[in-house]
């Protein structure tokens, strides 16, 4: 059973839609590759799913361990190679909460969650995954 439907719109745009929800996203292919760019490129949407999966995966944890994540952000670079064009390196800098502070033991489990979260692990390994975390 499909999860998502998707449906080229035309001039390089998708309409994705997520069944079970109905929400819907829009991809644009980047001006740099003929596109218009007025929405998320598919290669912004692997960079962001990379992101977004790192800090489901940390909340996991982190609801299981008692640890307060609640405000983290990230921030991610996306680096595109070219000959073939392809991501080539997706740099996401975490930023933990202020005011809070972790043990070495919750920082290394909050970074080893990140690190193997399944979008982390699904990726080529030609793409390089570089991770920072400020506490």
């Amino acid at each position: 059973m499909a999860t998502i439907k998707s449906i080229y719109k035309g001039d390089l745009r998708t309409s994705a839609q997520h069944l079970a929800s109905g929400n819907t996203i829009i991809t644009d292919a980047p001006t740099d590759n003929n596109g218009k760019g007025e929405a998320f490129s598919p290669t912004d949407l692997v960079s962001a799913a990379l992101g977004s999966c790192m800090m489901t995966i940390m909340g996991i944890v982190a609801n299981r361990t008692g640890i307060d994540i609640e405000d983290m952000e990230i921030e991610i670079t996306k680096i595109m190679a070219a000959e073939p064009r392809r991501v080539a390196e997706i740099v996401i800098d975490f930023t933990m909460p202020t005011g809070k502070t972790y043990s070495d033991k919750e920082k290394a489990m909050l970074e080893n969650a990140a690190r193997t979260c399944p979008v982390a692990l699904s990726l080529h390994p030609d793409i390089k995954q570089t991770i920072s975390f400020r506490y």
